[in-house]
């Protein structure tokens, strides 16, 4: 008896100690799919090691039929690992600028979006939605009603903090889904007793710096990372021209901002003129002043990081390529002037001042900012249809976005850096 039960205790640890391998290099049929597995195997309460540098950032896990089922139904490429592979990919890992991040828990992840169509597209809606990675939709009023404690990670894409309606004033004012945003927003600023939007917006930003202080994840892309830290900057300065509130401008708002509350960006100078499409000097190529060097020559490049000293950007820029396709938006880049000098620069376009990726930390929490609309679309216009990612499931640029929602999942380590 005592016999069969070694037996049986031998033979499970040889049976767990059979891996799969899902492989993020240039082999995977399905990279935006994998991420959705890796949630599923969360949500089910197995740990997946996110293996840092090794073969594109490669997932491994316990080897479960349902998994293999799984993979197979979505369409990605899986490897089964014995005990003698995973112990040479150990030693791999060991030996090189690599490391392995242990994946435990299911972000609750919320994405700032105001319900009903917009006439533009949202990519981490659009990733979330592919991968099949579940979220929940809040606005205004959840930010204000102290919603933001329920979730790890919030999302911000094409979004306007500064009250200005996202400059879009000159060509759309009398469209109407922008006359049902002036409405909606108005009616939401009286509900919560604000005399205007640009205090609404405003208010909302501060919020969301105080979810981040406490250890909340944000992740921003196109306009909504300017925006934002415009909005910190100038709290308690009208930057709104009067197309908007009915209000002047403050005439000393420039030397009003306060640089010591934004994330990231300093010493930038406003553009509060309504006819310009464009926030402030942040943004490259401006929008108002469009300098397009076209799909086929705009790329940027990620950085490589110390996988064992500092895991978080080493996760923020898994990717089976080190070279992606840039693609442009409202908030294309960032001029590395304005960037602070304590922020991690995670991607830029060499031999220039254009920085695509940046992350830093605030408070207990953290950030991460990236610039341009969707990265499948080089130039994503108001009442362009969304894109389909089916046709993309192997995107650099979706990958990016998909490492931000995956890394609040991680076992915190703290930075030996």
């Amino acid at each position: 008896m005592n016999y069969l039960k070694y037996f049986l205790i031998i033979t499970l640890c040889f049976l767990n100690s059979n891996k799969i391998l899902i492989p993020m290099d240039l082999n995977q049929t399905n990279h935006l799919k994998a991420y959705g597995l890796v949630f599923w195997n969360l949500q089910n309460n197995r740990e997946v090691d996110w293996l840092l540098n090794y073969r594109g950032g490669s997932f491994i896990m316990d080897s479960y039929e349902s998994v293999k089922s799984e993979c197979i139904v979505r369409g990605i490429k899986y490897e089964s690992i014995n005990s003698n592979q995973y112990s040479e990919i150990l030693s791999t890992i060991s030996d090189n600028n690599m490391d392995i991040a242990l994946l435990e828990t299911v972000p609750k992840i919320a994405v700032y979006t105001p319900s009903g169509k917009q006439p533009w597209d949202d990519a981490v809606t659009l990733a979330l939605t592919y991968a099949e990675v579940d979220y929940d939709v809040i606005f205004d009023q959840e930010v204000l009603n102290g919603n933001l404690k329920k979730y790890d990670w919030l999302h911000l894409h094409h979004e306007d903090f500064t009250g200005q309606y996202g400059k879009f004033y000159k060509n759309y004012h009398t469209r109407p889904w922008y006359k049902k945003m002036e409405f909606d927003f108005n009616k939401t600023a009286n509900d919560f007793g604000l005399s205007s939007v640009h205090e609404l917006k405003k208010t909302v930003a501060n919020e969301i710096k105080k979810y981040v202080n406490k250890g909340g994840f944000l992740f921003a892309m196109c306009s909504a990372t300017d925006s934002y830290d415009i909005a910190l900057s100038a709290l308690n300065v009208d930057i709104a021209h009067s197309v908007f509130d009915g209000t002047p401008i403050d005439s000393e708002y420039q030397r009003k901002l306060d640089f010591n509350n934004t994330f990231a960006f300093e010493n930038f100078q406003l553009y509060p003129d309504p006819m310009i499409y464009e926030y402030s000097t942040i943004d490259t190529p401006p929008s108002h002043k469009p300098v397009a060097r076209g799909a086929e020559e705009d790329y940027f490049t990620l950085f490589e990081f110390s996988a064992k000293w500092d895991p978080v950007p080493t996760m923020l820029t898994q990717n089976h390529v080190a070279v992606v396709k840039g693609f442009m938006g409202q908030t294309t880049a960032f001029d590395k002037n304005y960037i602070k000098k304590h922020i991690v620069i995670l991607g830029q376009v060499e031999g220039t001042n254009i920085v695509k990726y940046i992350h830093g930390n605030v408070g207990k929490g953290s950030f991460t900012f990236l610039g341009g609309h969707d990265p499948e679309d080089y130039k994503h216009y108001v009442g362009d249809a969304p894109t389909d990612l089916a046709l993309h499931r192997n995107s650099p640029g979706y990958r990016l976005i998909l490492n931000n929602v995956l890394f609040p999942a991680a076992k915190k380590k703290k930075r030996k850096t």
